[in-house]
């Protein structure tokens, strides 16, 4: 079985044992919360767009391990082709799903992790990409659904790993001859809890003597010794309680759902690690699944996000009247001009990815463009709701709710004050589901995922030839070095 279903991807869910925590509960059953639920219909969603003809040539590929037709989510890339699809299928996903791709973060510290651990074999003799194919070609084999893990919790920034709390950064605190042992806490990991898997990647660029910190590996999601402690906002509390959440914004699939995961004392089989200790690699991972995940998650995936805005608020303009408003015609090509940057610098990043490094067989994207699009989608992405809650108007965050027309009192006087060329449920609905992104969580989410704004500032100043730059203008000008 090379591919699941929806369905098949919650069977195996129902049959994990998650040590999940929210709202200081523990949740038994992912199905039964109504904010984990989304987390696994969204999943499911995920896995049955992959059986949709229409879709496959973005969702799906042939693996070259494995010789079956595999999910783009398992499969890292090996040609630019390959990475032009996976940038396809992040937007296709945030179109389909209105919230977090979560497999993205796993596929994409796929990426890294091949790509470096072929080096590391080549230079120093190590057997860490042998252990990283035979884990992949499980994963690929069975449809695994894996999050990627990158984020530590730091504590105090001015405190280098070690020299604060030691367990503020994910460690290893002992190495067995059948393995190694881990212990720390992840920030910000999107639907971690709703996989099967987990591969971690260094969250800090460690120096030497901070060699416990250089660490890669595969965990299962049911591993003895990791909690998850969902995160809980007034979205949280909102759909736990909306006994119908088709009243809410985005109904089924909800907004991003992440966690923290605290890994005490974890045990890491040898055969599950891809990296410990070699702190001058562990450096180069974590560039190589920014690279990758700027170009899908911080490009490809809000265009697909800004299409669902771009979408509702036309719809808005259109039963309020003012769709021939030249202003508000200006603002929606505003909104249209981000999303079009941020897309097509994608794609330039897929175009011109490369296979890193030579003879590996895997292609990352162009770090030049893939942060580029980034930078453009951190700022960009509050213009498109910043528009869109202009034209929208206070109603975004002030209507009320719609089971008021649930009610014999409220209901004729919110039909008949509400309606515009809609009807007043239509209209309600449609601004529902905009509130859910302009009021919502997606503007902070979206300038620090994949790496806060000065991240990309920092690499796009880095990978700029400023001298070749400077030398065609003084050809130009006429002047002599």
């Amino acid at each position: 079985m090379a591919l699941r279903t929806g369905d098949q991807y919650k069977e195996g869910q129902a049959k994990i044992k998650h040590n999940l925590y929210i709202n200081g509960k523990k949740v038994e059953n992912l199905e039964d919360n109504p904010n984990t639920k989304t987390v696994l219909d969204a999943n499911a969603r995920g896995y049955d767009l992959g059986m949709e003809p229409e879709y496959d040539e973005i969702t799906n590929t042939i693996s070259p391990l494995i010789g079956e037709k595999v999910s783009r989510w398992v499969h890292p890339s090996c040609s630019a082709k390959d990475l032009e699809m996976r940038a396809e299928m992040a937007v296709l996903n945030s179109q389909k799903l209105g919230t977090c791709n979560y497999r993205c973060p796993g596929c994409d510290v796929m990426h890294g992790t091949a790509s470096i651990t072929y080096e590391m074999d080549q230079k120093l003799g190590t057997e860490y990409h042998k252990r990283f194919i035979e884990w992949l070609k499980y994963i690929q084999k069975n449809d695994l659904a894996v999050s990627g893990s990158v984020m530590d919790v730091k504590g105090p920034r001015d405190l280098r790993p070690g020299k604060g709390d030691p367990d503020h950064y994910l460690r290893v605190v002992e190495k067995r001859p059948d393995g190694i042992v881990l212990r720390g806490a992840r920030l910000h990991q999107s639907g971690a809890y709703g996989v099967d898997e987990t591969i971690v990647a260094p969250g800090v660029a460690p120096r030497q003597g901070e060699e416990p910190y250089a660490i890669a590996c595969a965990i299962k999601n049911s591993q003895e010794g990791i909690t998850y402690i969902a995160q809980y906002n007034a979205m949280s509390a909102e759909r736990e309680f909306m006994a119908d959440n088709s009243k809410l914004g985005n109904p089924i699939y909800g907004q991003r759902e992440t966690c923290m995961i605290v890994f005490d004392n974890v045990f890491v089989p040898w055969e599950r690690v891809f990296l410990c200790g070699e702190t001058e690699y562990a450096h180069s991972l974590l560039l190589r699944f920014a690279k990758q995940h700027r170009m899908s998650c911080g490009g490809s995936c809000k265009a697909g996000f800004m299409d669902l805005i771009i979408g509702a608020t036309q719809v808005l303009i259109e039963s309020l009247g003012l769709d021939k408003a030249s202003m508000i015609r200006q603002q929606m090509t505003e909104m249209i001009r981000v999303r079009e940057i941020s897309y097509g610098l994608a794609i330039a990043a897929a175009y011109r990815g490369k296979e890193e490094p030579k003879g590996s067989g895997f292609y990352l994207p162009n770090d030049t463009f893939g942060n580029a699009a980034k930078l453009n989608t951190c700022d960009g992405f509050w213009e498109v709701m910043k528009w869109a809650g202009d034209i929208a108007g206070g109603f975004a965050v002030t209507m009320p709710s719609e089971k008021e027309l649930e009610n014999s009192v409220t209901k004729p006087l919110v039909e008949k004050y509400l309606k515009t060329y809609a009807p007043a449920e239509d209209r309600m609905r449609m601004t529902k589901f905009l509130q859910n992104w302009i009021a919502g969580l997606h503007g902070v989410g979206t300038w620090h995922g994949a790496g806060p704004r000065q991240n990309q500032m920092i690499m796009l100043y880095r990978d700029t030839d400023l001298e070749k730059k400077k030398q065609m203008a003084k050809e130009l000008a006429g002047l002599k070095d």
